[in-house]
């Protein structure tokens, strides 16, 4: 029997890389899922996004691991597309039981400039939001819900640039720091009706929203076009175990813990799966 079998998860962000991790995943592990994904890209990310057969794709590897899949193609930012596409997926699979809030976006260095602030708050932090709060009236105690957050939102503001110089990357490190408050006062009210809620932060990640030009050049800002190769040399510097950066697998490790019933009594928590890269930050920012 699947540690989470029977279940039914509501996954965001579910095309490709951490989202489809975490579908395929639980899957495996018996779940029953309700796929969301923008398919399409926003301008001022700058790097492209999941598409149509991205989704598809995560429905096959679903499929294929024996279970049922509702995916849909919705936009995080729009609390009544989500609630159409929740409320779908419940139709035909009949509950709700966890909910994966994974969405994202890093428009480093977008242009224009605060269109990218707009964007990364919009995705990161009210898509969030917006993916919860469709789902609490379809919980029940038992219930898990877990958002996806960074290590960037332990560290103190104002890391990424100086003021005003990367609306996006700051956007980006101001969402994921307030939805971890977000989700602690979630935790907090849940409680009582045995409904637990947590954020897991990852540190660099082997997806596409790492591997892009606009991060390479993050980590390598004294090189005027760093490829892959010079940025993976920089990439070592956030995490305090000797590697570049984790796998999408490893996160998921820790989003099916939470899931499961092994986590029944875990909530409030803010779940780094870092490589010690906070601890890294703090030692060298105390």
């Amino acid at each position: 029997m699947g540690r989470v079998e029977g279940k039914v998860a509501f996954i965001t962000g579910a095309g490709r890389g951490q989202g489809r991790s975490h579908a395929v995943r639980l899957a495996e592990e018996g779940a029953d899922i309700i796929a969301v994904d923008i398919c399409r890209d926003i301008e001022t990310a700058q790097y492209s996004m999941s598409g149509p057969d991205d989704l598809k794709e995560t429905a096959r590897l679903v499929e294929e691991a024996g279970r049922r899949i509702v995916p849909v193609q919705a936009d995080v930012r729009d609390a009544e597309q989500l609630r159409g596409a929740l409320e779908q997926g419940i139709g035909e699979l009949g509950r709700l039981d966890v909910v994966v809030a994974q969405a994202g976006i890093a428009p480093l260095r977008g242009e224009p400039p605060l269109q990218a602030w707009t964007d990364v708050i919009n995705v990161n932090l009210v898509g969030t939001i917006n993916a919860i709060q469709v789902a609490l009236p379809h919980l029940s105690a038992g219930a898990s819900v877990i958002a996806v957050g960074s290590v960037a939102a332990l560290m103190k503001a104002g890391m990424v640039d100086k003021p005003g110089s990367n609306p996006g990357g700051a956007g980006y490190q101001f969402a994921k720091r307030t939805l971890a408050d977000y989700v602690h006062e979630v935790a907090r009210n849940l409680a009582p009706l045995s409904i637990r809620a947590n954020v897991v932060h990852p540190t660099n990640c082997n997806t596409p929203m790492l591997h892009s030009p606009q991060m390479y050049k993050s980590f390598r800002p004294d090189m005027e076009d760093p490829g892959r190769a010079d940025a993976e040399l920089a990439f070592h510097v956030q995490q305090a175990m000797p590697v570049p950066y984790i796998e999408p697998e490893e996160i998921t490790n820790m989003v099916l813990f939470l899931a499961s019933d092994e986590s029944r009594y875990v909530t409030g928590m803010q779940m780094r799966v870092d490589a010690g890269g906070y601890l890294k930050w703090h030692e060298f920012h105390i």
